[in-house]
């Protein structure tokens, strides 16, 4: 598996995969309108992802952060989420400013497994078995979104919530494949530990991207 592991080299510069202008559909701010920016690169590798294309930035063009900024400001909302990939392999500060610029809410969506730059209004942390997050980025984290794939990941999720700052809004999201079974069982854990809320991906059942 061929991966984008290192900063770009032209700050200036990012592999973009797609952007696109949509509701963003889990979290805090599920169903507001948002603008998503997809990073190519990514060295966590889960195997259920479903943005495997995303993994290796040389497939990608490198687009100005100038451009991408501009597209994005065409578009009368005013919530920018960066994601991936893994967003954090790149440096974004720049990016960041730009969006800033153009009166976005800068949001990004991480494993946490990199170091952070950027300015960020929000930080969605989505912690990977595969490859464990920065406890530094866990303590400044907004959002914890634990995606649960099997019954063990009630535990897991347990660890990084205790790793989050008291600030953070903890979520329980059931893997796309598997939310017919995992579902049931989060609602349950919820009812049994309401500090958790569910997170349901809505933009998959609207059919949006």
């Amino acid at each position: 598996m061929s991966v984008f592991t290192t900063n770009s080299i032209n700050t200036n510069m990012l592999p973009l995969m797609e952007r696109f202008y949509t509701l963003q559909g889990e979290g805090y701010y599920q169903g507001q309108a948002a603008y998503f920016i997809r990073l190519g690169g990514c060295d966590v590798g889960c195997v259920w992802c479903d943005v495997k294309d995303s993994w290796d930035a040389g497939k990608h063009p490198q687009v100005a952060i100038s451009d991408i900024t501009t597209a994005a400001a065409r578009f009368p909302g005013r919530i920018a989420v960066v994601t991936g990939g893994e967003p954090l392999l790149h440096q974004l500060d720049a990016l960041t400013e730009s969006l800033h610029q153009e009166g976005f809410r800068t949001h990004i969506e991480t494993s946490g497994s990199s170091p952070l730059s950027g300015q960020w209004d929000w930080i969605t942390l989505s912690p990977k078995k595969f490859k464990a997050p920065l406890p530094e980025i866990c303590a400044v984290a907004h959002e914890l979104k634990v995606v649960i794939f099997n019954k063990t990941d009630f535990a897991w999720a347990e660890k990084y919530a205790a790793l989050a700052g008291e600030h953070c809004k903890l979520y329980l999201q059931p893997e796309w494949e598997r939310s017919t079974e995992m579902t049931p069982l989060i609602t349950e854990y919820i009812k049994e530990h309401p500090q958790w809320t569910l997170s349901l991906q809505i933009h998959k059942y609207i059919n949006v991207p």
